[in-house]
């Protein structure tokens, strides 16, 4: 298991377009993959899941990465994180 923590930066926190490009981005991946603010947690694959959990610019999000291909998908959503939200 691989976790990072990010700060979201984008102006509108994690609205509908970031978050329908995130889904789509966690879909790509076998592993696991889960976003945490505060104390509620959702599947990064489910765009309600993510909308639900209502992050707003300034806010730390935790993201966690498990299975076969977690090294991978770790790497690339970080990277996903810092260009686009």
């Amino acid at each position: 298991m691989k976790e990072f923590k990010y700060v979201v930066t984008d102006p509108e926190g994690i609205h509908a377009r970031p978050a329908g490009i995130l889904v789509k981005q966690a879909a790509g991946y076998t592993s696991s993959v889960k976003i945490t603010k505060g104390d509620k947690t959702a599947d990064a694959k489910r765009i309600f899941g993510v909308m639900g959990l209502g992050v707003k610019t300034g806010e730390e999000v935790t993201i966690t990465v498990e299975g076969d291909d977690e090294d991978k998908a770790f790497a690339e959503l970080e990277a996903f994180f810092k260009e686009n939200l």
